[in-house]
């Protein structure tokens, strides 16, 4: 993504939102998103961990309780994230708390000074993943845990086929650009052994509303003109009536867990 692009894209919350919303409102699980991959990183007491790519920090507010004196550093390419991020985790009790603007393949960290870092659903944005997921490694003390979440090709695949008249993919684009076979594969070359977990979710959406402003929130369909829109907003509305007033589809959204050497 273009320095442009990231600033159009994150410049403010809005965008974000959007698709954030989709997906409080209307996934069905039976432990939600945020607490289900706190639950599966080994983190400790009093360690130090940074976030690549935080966004909002809305994962730590709203992961659950963490571990005792947990010394977080916060980073995106977003300065408004950031800044964003810090105000939202100012108040939990942690050990420190700390952000800087900063690109993933240019980490301004030390060697071996974090005992676990956190990519989530991020790396799909740069143009090297496999440099950024060396540069999280290099920060990394040895036996140090990266966690990376990204989406599946199959992810939300009823809705995203909706978009296919404002000239969008018939599928996730993330997932299209770093899906569950790039994060793997590029976690075992860098170190050696991954775990890979699926959180068992799926969507039955009630508001066609919701649909539209989500999937109009990033390029190219929110660029199209207004016969476009009125086209999309049709398309929409003809799903619904086909699903009896609701669009179900499943998530595909996962976990990728490596440790670094010792």
């Amino acid at each position: 993504m273009s320095e442009a692009e990231n600033a159009r894209q994150y410049g403010d919350v809005h965008k974000i939102a959007a698709r954030a919303r989709l997906h409080t409102r209307y996934t069905i699980a039976d432990i939600g998103w945020f607490p289900w991959v706190a639950a599966q990183l080994p983190m400790f007491d009093g360690a130090h961990l940074l976030d690549v790519g935080c966004g909002p920090g809305w994962f730590w507010r709203s992961c659950g309780p963490l571990p005792a004196d947990l010394n977080l550093t916060l980073t995106d390419r977003s300065a408004f994230m950031v800044a964003d991020a810090r105000e939202r985790c100012s108040a939990l009790a942690l050990g420190s708390l700390s952000g800087e603007t900063a690109d993933a393949v240019n980490l301004p960290f030390a060697d071996d000074c974090f005992d676990g870092v956190i990519a989530m659903h991020m790396l799909y944005h740069l143009d090297d993943p496999a440099r950024a997921i060396a540069e999280m490694a290099r920060v990394l003390k040895p036996g140090g845990f990266l966690a990376v979440t990204t989406n599946g090709i199959g992810n939300m695949r009823e809705i995203y086929a909706l978009t296919t008249v404002l000239g969008g993919l018939p599928m996730d684009p993330a997932a299209a650009r770093f899906g569950f076979a790039e994060a793997e594969n590029l976690m075992r070359q860098t170190f050696g052994a991954v775990t890979v977990r699926r959180h068992p979710s799926r969507m039955r959406v009630t508001g066609p509303e919701d649909i539209f402003l989500a999937m109009t929130s990033f390029p190219p369909c929110e660029d199209a003109g207004e016969a476009d829109l009125l086209a999309f907003r049709h398309a929409i509305n003809e799903a619904f009536a086909r699903g009896g007033g609701a669009i179900e589809t499943e998530q595909e959204r996962g976990l990728f867990l490596s440790r670094k050497a010792v």
